[in-house]
């Protein structure tokens, strides 16, 4: 039930109402006026809390998809914390669960080249966007490198880039043709994690 627009919103009231309307209607219709209205509050309240809809995008993404701090965790780990294909089979996963759940709500962005140009820039207004994932992979296998625990010639970029980029790709086939054409996470985790540790060992 909405609220009175004279009632003030709560951050979390907020991230409520853009969640919703995010994995229902998709990122491009869900505007600050739709999410404020959700909320049952003015749009300028909505800014008081919040810079743009990027960072209710983000925040969304980060707070209210389960996989999101789990495989935050795994990327910031040091370097000897855990075996490496180990750490890797578990940021396969949690990546891989993650873009399943977030493409949803981004795709529609495609569709709309200028409403695309102003999210990425929105984005980068608040120093996010998908590059984080892939930098906090490379810095991890950095780590791991330094230590002495990768060979010396391994790229961790390009190490980084090959596992999250299976992982998008396998979100991409789930959504697009369906679950029966893509391994279950818990086979296809540590088959991509095992074939990016044996290029980097």
């Amino acid at each position: 039930m909405l609220t009175s627009k004279s009632s003030r919103p709560t951050p979390e009231r907020l991230l409520d109402a853009a969640e919703k309307l995010m994995r229902t209607s998709g990122l491009a219709s869900a505007t600050t006026k739709a999410i404020a209205r959700e909320a049952g509050c003015s749009e300028a309240a909505l800014y008081k809390h919040f810079a743009n809809k990027e960072e209710l995008f983000v925040r969304v993404l980060m707070e209210r998809t389960p996989n999101a701090g789990p495989l935050m965790t795994a990327l910031q780990e040091g370097a000897g914390e855990r075996g490496v294909e180990e750490g890797l089979t578990e940021i396969a996963r949690h990546a891989s669960l993650f873009y399943s759940d977030a493409m949803p709500m981004a795709a529609s962005l495609f569709a709309e080249p200028a409403l695309l140009t102003r999210h990425r820039e929105g984005v980068q207004k608040i120093g996010a966007g998908p590059h984080v994932v892939l930098d906090a992979l490379a810095g991890r296998l950095r780590r791991e490198l330094d230590a002495g625990r990768l060979r010396p010639d391994a790229d961790p970029e390009a190490a980084a880039a090959l596992l999250l980029g299976a992982c998008f790709q396998r979100a991409f086939f789930l959504h697009f043709s369906g679950v029966e054409v893509v391994r279950p996470v818990e086979e296809f985790a540590p088959a991509v994690a095992r074939t990016v540790w044996a290029a980097i060992r």
